[in-house]
């Protein structure tokens, strides 16, 4: 990414946690001035409804989509400026009633590069699973999964708010070295989702394929009915600059 140039859009799924969790990591990295943060306000199956079900999503503009979601006027004119990328971020939600393998799998082939019709960073199971660690680092982190039956019930926000260090979401990974433990969690655990045993260490940045991750998520939901807790939108971090968690 040409860092000098970067004039970055991010669609984040919801107008509350996932604005803050984004605005926070941009600010800790300094690089926040370059990014524009809007809400889609519905989920990522809506968005498939809108751009695959009964069009070719190459010839919708995502931005004029966006548009025409927004309620606020003054805000309509984000969407008329230039981005140089655009970053998806959305919660898995398995148990959402459009979901199916089809969709979502359709969606992570075709949201591959920021810099065209724009790169998907999917939560495993939603975006609380940032926030799923009882300390930083984790040692147990890898091990955290949540069950299918704990999404249809709707409590699986209320565990992470139990588990949570500190039990409050403005006092977790408040710091650089705090971020970059848990992106480092993360992308040592999507690595051994994928198959791949790596020795954890500080300076690996390397990222596994994000439709193998997609495609071991549906797998494990399949044979064991539960998904490995697991945050990619951190993974943009690094996306942006691998020097940044170094």
């Amino acid at each position: 990414m040409n860092e000098e140039k970067a004039k970055i859009l991010v669609i984040v799924e919801g107008a509350k946690t996932d604005v803050r969790l984004m605005e926070h990591l941009l600010n800790v990295y300094g690089i926040d001035e370059k990014h524009m943060i809007v809400s889609y306000n519905t989920n990522i199956y809506s968005l498939y409804n809108e751009m695959f079900k009964e069009v070719d999503p190459e010839n919708i503009d995502i931005l004029q989509l966006m548009k025409e979601h927004e309620n606020d006027p003054t805000k309509k004119e984000i969407f008329d400026a230039y981005y140089s990328d655009i970053l998806l971020i959305f919660d898995f939600d398995p148990h959402d009633s459009q979901f199916s393998m089809d969709k979502i799998s359709k969606m992570m082939n075709f949201f591959v590069e920021s810099s065209d019709m724009g790169k998907l960073y999917i939560n495993y199971p939603m975006v609380e699973a940032f926030y799923h660690m009882k300390s930083i680092p984790d040692e147990d982190y890898d091990s955290y999964r949540v069950l299918m039956d704990e999404l249809k019930k709707k409590t699986y926000k209320k565990r992470v708010n139990y588990e949570n260090r500190n039990h409050d979401y403005s006092k977790f990974a408040v710091n650089k070295t705090e971020c970059d433990i848990v992106i480092r969690q993360n992308i040592y655990k999507s690595w051994k989702l994928c198959g791949v045993q790596r020795s954890f260490s500080y300076m690996d940045t390397e990222l596994p394929d994000s439709n193998e991750i997609l495609q071991n998520q549906l797998l494990k939901m399949k044979l064991e009915d539960s998904l490995s807790v697991l945050c990619t939108c951190v993974f943009y971090i690094v996306d942006y600059n691998t020097k940044l968690i170094l």
